[in-house]
This record gives C-alpha cells, structure tokens and sequence, in this order.
C-alpha cells in the first residue's frame, strides 16, 4: 500500500548508511537492522549505545540519559540544551534544505497513535515517542527512506545536544520547519517528552495513511495496524486513520495542508513523477526568508514553491487548471471532494490566516500524542 499523506516526502535519496542513535547510555545494546527499499536494496545500519558511539565525558552521558528515563534534571538546565539546539537545528534545515524531511520524520513518530490504547501502560498507544529511531519501525513501508531524517538528526543536533530527548528533536525540528524556513506560524511546541529506549517502543505496522487506493483490492489502508484503517473511500480512511488518533474533521484538513511543503518519491511511494519542471532544479527554490534552498532535484511537489508554509495547497489543489506536473493524490482532492471535509478546505483555501489557526491547534495535538512528559508542566521557549 502505498502510504504518503502525512508522508511529506523529502530530498535524500536511500543509501547505505551507518546510523548511531541513542538509547540507555547504562545498557550496551546493538541492533543490525535493514532500511525498506523499493528497489529492493537493502542498507545496513547499526543503532548503537550513546557510550559507545561517540567519545563523551560521564557528565553528558548522565545528561543522555537522563533524558530517556525517570530521572529528570533541572527545567532551566533543560530549556538551556533546548535553546541551544534549536540554532543548531536551524542551522541544519538551512543547509540542507531538509525541512519537509523533518516533519515527515515528526509526524511518523506521533501517527502512529492509537487513543483506544491509551489506558494500556505507556508507551504501548505509540505516538510521540521516539520509537521511529528503531527497527521495525524505521523499516516499515511508510518509513521508507526516514532514516536520512534519524542520521540528520543524530549527528548533527544528537550528539552535541545529548540531554534533549529523540522525541523533543524530531519535533522541534519540525516545528522550525515550519515557522523558520517555512515562514509559518508560530506552533509554541511543548517539550520535556521522555524517550522509549528500546525497540518494545515500536508500533506495529499499518497506522499512517494511504495517498492512493490498493491496486488489488481497490481499498484504502488496511487491517495490519492497531485498527483497521480500511475503507473504499479516501475520505473514509483518512477518518479512521485519525479519528483513531483522536483527531476531527478540520484538523485532518488542516494538517492535510502541511503538503505545501515536500515532495513524493515515486522509488518511495509509488507516487508521483521522478521529477518534473518544478523539482528537476532548472528553477531555484527558495525559502520563505529568500534565501535560495539548496535542494536536490527529484520528485512531484504539491506546489510550485515547496520550501514555503502557506495555504497555497489549497489553492492549487480546487484549481482545475493548475499545472498538471503538480501532484493531487486521490487523499487529497477528498478534502474538497468530501462533503464534511469541504468547508474547511474551502475557508482554509480562501484565507491564509483561517488555516494558520487551525493547523497551529491540529499541529500541537498531534506532537503530543502519546507524549510522556517528564516535568509537571511542559517546557516552552516562546
């Protein structure tokens, strides 16, 4: 099945890769672990303890792990790392043009959700955990190619920030994906969210949502996750994907907006074009500031600019006489094609403003589900 609505895809082509990513600095833990390929090339990569991984002093060990179990430093001491490692996460997306890759990763590890669980000891819900750094759950299909997004993060912002949680990382840099070199709203995160340390974190397979009905059966989603997500509509599975979440109608339009970032990877998803005249790199990219994004060609975009936060997917998405090299899955004209679904779609297309304030809601909700928050109140930097 080919899963791609919240799979904002990115820029980072699948290769092998050496990945090191934290767990419980105190437990020597090594996983050998295969990233899905389409093509059917298999990457090995090794997830590793953070004291074995880099050269670190016991104090920034302690600081690791202490940012994945009970044990809590300061609040002040902990917004401190998290301030610092949101220049650095700046940084990072203005580099390598990789914000659409950072909320794509974000909102893997949060989607997974399952509200029906959430009496269950934690973290079997999923959600927002950090899981998406172990195997299975980096290889399953709607994964596919996210490592780039676990490495991005772990050798870039990891391992020089190693108190602040896999689960804070994913998605602060999502976050500023969106209000930095988006040019979107202000979301106010929250952070202080406690990792899972082992693959026992992971969710099963089968809960993200699919861009385009099954060839074979002429369903959408399917039976494999926590819920069943099966429908014959697009409409319907979108429902059942993130009413199973907790989420409503307006929010699933909204955070369907988010597809004015990114591009779909046909050798990922199935979908989309290799490349067409908007992402082949003979026009310049641009983020919402003007700088020039120094993006790597490939891939259907959603919009003609795909570095820039707007309500722009709307607008293209209702105009039959868009360009026809821009991508409209089947999951995303449901939202004008639906009759619940259509007046949000339509206030969101006609005002720019409407849709930042319902996303910046739908956005929060969904970087905290399944969060376990280590303070008694959540940290926020704005």
């Amino acid at each position: 099945m080919k899963s791609s609505l919240a799979a904002i895809s990115f820029i980072f082509a699948a290769t092998t890769t050496t990945v090191n990513a934290f767990v419980n600095p105190s437990t020597t833990r090594s996983y050998s672990v295969f990233q899905q390929n389409i093509s059917n090339n298999k990457n090995n990569i090794n997830i590793m303890t953070a004291a074995t991984s880099i050269n670190q002093t016991p104090k920034t060990v302690a600081l690791a792990a202490a940012a994945v179990s009970d044990t809590k430093v300061s609040a002040n001491e902990y917004k401190e790392a998290l301030l610092a490692a949101r220049d650095d996460i700046d940084i990072l997306l203005a580099e390598n043009a990789c914000g659409p890759l950072m909320v794509r990763l974000a909102w893997h590890d949060a989607g997974n959700y399952d509200k029906n669980l959430a009496s269950e000891k934690w973290p079997l819900a999923g959600g927002a955990t950090g899981s998406i750094r172990f195997a299975p759950e980096i290889n399953h299909g709607a994964n596919a190619g996210l490592i780039n997004g676990v490495k991005l993060i772990q050798t870039h912002i990891k391992e020089k920030h190693p108190l602040i949680s896999y689960a804070d990382l994913y998605q602060m840099a999502s976050s500023r994906a969106i209000e930095y070199t988006g040019g979107g709203p202000s979301l106010g995160i929250r952070y202080g969210r406690q990792d899972v340390d082992s693959p026992d974190g992971c969710q099963k397979e089968g809960n993200l949502p699919d861009g385009e009905a099954d060839p074979d059966t002429g369903n959408y989603g399917g039976t494999s996750g926590t819920a069943s997500t099966e429908d014959k509509t697009p409409g319907g599975h979108l429902r059942k994907v993130f009413y199973r979440m907790g989420m409503n109608d307006e929010e699933i339009v909204a955070l369907s907006g988010a597809h004015s970032l990114g591009r779909a990877y046909h050798d990922r998803s199935g979908l989309g074009a290799e490349q067409t005249k908007f992402t082949d790199g003979s026009t310049t990219q641009k983020f919402a500031n003007g700088k020039v994004a120094p993006f790597h060609a490939g891939g259907s975009s959603w919009t003609e600019q795909f570095f820039v936060f707007d309500n722009s997917y709307f607008i293209v998405l209702n105009d039959d006489k868009s360009d026809p090299e821009l991508l409209k899955m089947s999951s995303d004209k449901a939202v004008f094609k639906d009759d619940d679904f259509r007046p949000y779609a339509e206030k969101f297309r006609d005002n720019k403003e409407s849709f930042f304030e319902s996303y910046v809601k739908a956005h929060n909700k969904l970087s905290e589900l399944g969060s376990k928050f280590v303070y008694d109140t959540p940290i926020t930097l704005d």
